[in-house]
């Protein structure tokens, strides 16, 4: 069968790379063409945009970038009429993929649709033009199947990706002398992966370097930029710059301090102490704030349904609430407290599998087609 699958992020990369390795297993003829990146380059299939290229983060950001944005749409509308794919699997990313979902069903196409658009945090009446436009909805996060339900919508709840690629993950026993990391407890910092967020993140983040000299700090760095970017906000500082070695660093890591997304879940799971910072443009922020209608922006709160990791969003993302924040679970009582949560996290998460049982379901759907 052809599978074409969109992934705009490299987090969509991450899970698309892990369902195409799923959807080999059940089909041996499986041939892929994607929106994607690196990563599921590495599975095979015709690359035909990267994500890199794609990524804005924010209502002012998309605006500025809509010519990019809607030029990216019709490369891809155009590209799958003239593949004709089996079936369109769509990764997050839902500004972008919705529209090709409307677009694929206009086109009598079969949809499947995973990690579900975040519908229930903002303008939940989307779920509407969902039911319209996707056929099947694979969903990680265990509260999504009420939501849905409540709207009138069945899904399949598939589990967490996540634990599916930090299962797999087997840690380097040389990882500390090859990256040059000395017997010092490491800090963590996990800036995001898109430019935006790094350049407005990243400098906050390595303010508070300066008053740990005892710690190693490390950046967990995004493969789509070099070096030389990334040293334009080091400096001088005592940091290490690591590329591709995210899960190396979060397992010798003693805390972290996390760019909102994923990124905040698998340093969980990972079982490091952090804190959450986010900062978007001012109108952005300003917007969401009349939007977004839930309680916290970290995937590790949202899912236990309290407050487990601290969020300094915006003005509070500054050196003096970071550092304070980093003191308390470097030592402080709040680390204690963060490892009992986090019990609580692992227990809602469930058991690895996801990419596995999406991929059977989307093979039993499509043999029903």
């Amino acid at each position: 069968m052809k599978y074409y699958l969109v992934a705009g992020e490299a987090s969509g990369d991450l899970h698309g790379a892990n369902l195409m390795k799923a959807l080999k297993i059940e089909d041996g003829n499986a041939v892929f063409r994607y929106f994607g990146g690196d990563k599921m380059q590495t599975e095979g299939g015709q690359l035909v945009k990267h994500y890199a290229d794609m990524a804005f983060m924010g209502f002012t950001e998309v605006v500025a970038n809509l010519r990019t944005i809607f030029k990216n749409l019709r490369t891809c509308k155009e590209d799958i009429l003239a593949w004709k794919p089996d079936v369109l699997v769509l990764i997050d990313f839902p500004g972008f993929n919705l529209k090709i979902a409307e677009f694929a069903k206009a086109n009598n196409m079969l949809v499947c649709y995973y990690i579900s658009p975040k519908v229930w945090a903002w303008n939940q009446r989307r779920v509407l033009k969902i039911k319209r436009v996707v056929d099947h909805m694979f969903c990680i996060l265990p509260f999504e199947v009420s939501f849905y339900k409540n709207w009138g919508m069945e899904v399949d709840y598939v589990g967490n990706p996540l634990l599916d690629e930090i299962a797999q993950f087997e840690a380097d026993p040389e990882f500390r002398a090859s990256a040059g990391l000395g017997d010092e407890k490491i800090i963590a910092l996990l800036p995001g992966s898109r430019k935006q967020e790094i350049e407005r993140l990243l400098p906050v983040m390595l303010s508070v370097v300066d008053e740990y000299p005892d710690y190693t700090f490390a950046i967990a760095a995004a493969p789509t930029f070099g070096e030389a970017y990334y040293q334009q906000f080091i400096g001088t500082k005592k940091v290490k710059l690591l590329f591709n070695n995210t899960y190396n660093l979060l397992h010798h890591a003693h805390a972290a301090i996390v760019a909102s997304g994923t990124a905040t879940l698998e340093t969980a799971l990972f079982q490091v102490p952090q804190v959450v910072v986010y900062k978007g443009g001012v109108i952005s922020i300003a917007i969401a704030r009349m939007l977004i209608k839930i309680k916290f922006i970290s995937l590790v709160n949202l899912i236990v349904d309290k407050k487990i990791v601290t969020e300094l969003i915006q003005e509070d993302c500054n050196t003096e609430k970071v550092s304070k924040e980093l003191h308390l679970i470097l030592d402080g009582s709040g680390r204690g407290q963060m490892f009992t949560d986090y019990k609580a996290l692992l227990n809602l998460m469930g058991k690895p599998g996801a990419s596995a049982k999406t991929a059977k379901l989307i093979t039993t759907y499509l043999a029903k087609k």
